[in-house]
């Protein structure tokens, strides 16, 4: 399949700064979108707007064969990805990748499960070429733990039940083979780690990449929400917690090939994150 250019929003977040050079490996043109001004991407063209700017979005979506959609860190992230998607056709884009998340249904219990499979739900009514990507937990997720885990230990709600983590250097190679071949259209692929972990093995395999003694508490979710209570949004803390027990309920430990089905290579697993991230979780 020929893209021409492909805009890439939150081109400096996690998933977005791993497949900007994905998609240039693969020769194609990328424009960056970012809100700040002052975060150019180095070796691509940067298009500065902002999801709630509607004007902003739809110059920087002049000229774009295709879209990657990351979703914002937003209570009214639905909205804002609804917008965009109708920006996007309107602008005459020919493919859309979402990226949603594990599990995304409208009757979840889930805040952000819910929001994501609206943006789905409508994205399949617009007439483009658009395919879902629904990755689980991050194991960039587990860089938020670092402060902790420096001193020896971290807690989360989760107990002893297992997830499927994937690294989020495999989402972003998985959307790029997506944007790049044919074959994906209205298809939604579930991204995961190539085994599920309980927090506990996370503790272990991180404990073995950087020599040190490391342990998993399990904590109640009104202490886990207490110690981050100021430091999140309400609406972000309370949704946080919601993951917390869709993951303890044992919801998302199912293991899908899809990143080697799509890649041609094995996701990566939580020996490679704890290797390849080890300095994050020593102290200074």
């Amino acid at each position: 399949m020929k893209t021409h250019t492909v805009l890439v929003t939150g081109a400096t977040g996690t998933v977005g700064s791993a497949l900007i050079p994905a998609l240039r490996a693969r020769g194609v043109t990328v424009r960056a979108m970012t809100r700040n001004p002052d975060h150019c991407v180095p070796g691509v063209e940067t298009a500065v707007a902002d999801l709630q700017d509607p004007a902003s979005v739809a110059a920087a979506l002049q000229g774009i064969d295709a879209v990657f959609l990351n979703s914002p860190s937003a209570p009214d992230a639905a909205a804002l990805q609804i917008q965009f998607a109708d920006l996007a056709r309107d602008a005459g884009v020919h493919r859309l990748v979402l990226l949603s998340q594990y599990a995304a249904r409208i009757d979840s219990p889930v805040r952000f499960l819910r929001w994501h499979a609206e943006v789905e739900a409508h994205v399949s009514e617009l007439g483009l070429d658009y395919t879902v990507l629904r990755p689980n937990l991050y194991l960039q997720a587990l860089l938020g733990f670092a402060g902790t885990i420096s001193q020896g230990w971290f807690a989360a709600p989760i107990g002893d039940a297992a997830v499927s983590l994937i690294d989020t250097r495999d989402i972003a190679d998985t959307a790029a083979a997506v944007l790049t071949t044919t074959g994906h259209t209205g298809h939604t692929y579930t991204l995961t780690g190539p085994r599920a972990l309980t927090h506990a093995q996370i503790a272990h395999a991180i404990a073995d990449a950087t020599g040190r003694d490391i342990t998993f508490h399990d904590a109640p979710a009104d202490q886990f929400a207490a110690v981050l209570t100021g430091i999140l949004p309400p609406w972000q803390l309370d949704g946080l917690v919601e993951d917390y027990a869709h993951y303890a309920r044992g919801e998302a430990a199912e293991v899908h090939t899809c990143v080697t089905d799509l890649t041609g290579r094995p996701a990566r697993d939580i020996t490679d994150f704890a290797r390849d991230y080890a300095a994050a979780f020593t102290p200074a």
